[in-house]
């Protein structure tokens, strides 16, 4: 792979070219990071947008169609769909636990083995968190167990 950089001219735009064959997952991810900015996201609460780290939320959660980030104590909706922000965040800092949530692993402060293979998370923020028995080996993975 070749990378060029090169100094903007006075009054040039930022630009990110890329030739390939084909755009596998990994540079997609790469690109999703570009588009994204400087790694903050656009979350909505109450008619107004915020810019937040991803590392500030503790979990994401798709409820009647729609994708709410949680923070320690704050709320905010999300317009990216779940699989797409599972493209998008760091793989080793989150991860999906049910159908529906997509949990920040920095922010889980003990587990404990629920009924049918599954796992409660208990967070930093004091919530609790399933993790189905379908995510249970990624965890286990992710976390080194």
């Amino acid at each position: 792979m070749k990378i060029t950089i090169r100094d903007l001219e006075p009054g040039e735009e930022e630009e990110v070219i890329v030739k390939c064959d084909e755009i596998s997952d990994e540079l997609q991810k790469l690109l999703n990071r570009f588009k994204q900015g400087k790694g903050k996201m656009n979350v909505y609460k109450n008619g107004e947008i915020y810019f937040i780290e991803p590392d500030e939320i503790f979990y994401f959660e798709s409820v009647d169609q729609k994708v709410f980030a949680y923070g320690r104590t704050d709320v905010y909706e999300v317009k990216s769909k779940l699989y797409e922000l599972e493209a998008e965040l760091p793989v080793n800092d989150f991860m999906r636990s049910t159908k529906s949530m997509i949990l920040n692993l920095n922010k889980i402060k003990s587990l404990t083995p629920a009924f049918g293979g599954r796992y409660e998370a208990l967070l930093l923020n004091g919530e609790r968190a399933i993790i189905s028995r379908q995510y249970v080996g990624v965890l286990r993975e992710r976390l080194g167990l």
